[in-house]
């Protein structure tokens, strides 16, 4: 059971229910318009994390799936299970990060780079100069930084979940399978 309750639609401003009644019926969606000043900003930036990335959707998948099973967030887990489909991650490879096997020998080594620099990064201060140099190797300067917008957004999405106790749903696996697109937010182009 969440731990706060939805909150009233008579306290949202009108500009932010109209918002939001243009998003797909998540509960997560609903818990983070407690924050009227935020929401939209917030939402904003995985749009942009969806639509405007140079990283590769598979990466930010895997990054995503990682981060869900370091931080506990069944929530995010299952949300991404259908999008992880679709981007071509299969049930073997979400097995190892489950396990947190990440070097294992069927990761190909830029998917094992990559989980590996987003454990560092969720689990430590730093990043080791050996696995950056190694993540180097695959990814751009730009898809560094991307990943790290990644990561840090998906942070705090997983926090909202297990602190908050957000209703785990389906939504996604049930409106998009694994034909599944990002949700084009009101007054943002894809």
């Amino acid at each position: 059971m969440p731990r706060l309750n939805e909150p009233d639609a008579s306290t949202i401003p009108e500009d932010v229910r109209q918002f939001l009644a243009g998003l797909p019926p998540d509960p997560m969606f609903r818990m983070l318009s407690h924050s009227v000043t935020t929401v939209r900003p917030l939402l904003g930036l995985a749009q942009a994390l969806y639509t405007t990335l140079e990283l590769p959707v598979r990466t930010r998948e895997l990054a995503i799936l990682t981060l869900a099973d370091l931080v506990s967030s069944e929530f995010v887990w299952t949300q991404h299970v259908p999008i992880s489909q679709a981007a071509d991650v299969g049930d073997d490879i979400r097995r190892l990060i489950r396990d947190r096997d990440y070097r294992n020998a069927a990761l190909s080594a830029a998917d094992s780079a990559v989980i590996r620099f987003v454990a560092e990064v969720v689990t430590r201060p730093d990043v080791p100069d050996a696995l950056f140099a190694e993540a180097r190797k695959h990814l751009s300067d730009r898809e560094i930084v991307e990943l790290l917008h990644v990561i840090g957004y998906y942070w705090t999405f997983g926090r909202v979940s297990t602190v908050l106790d957000v209703e785990l749903t389906h939504v996604y696996a049930q409106e998009y399978g694994s034909t599944w697109t990002p949700p084009e937010l009101p007054g943002r182009p894809r």
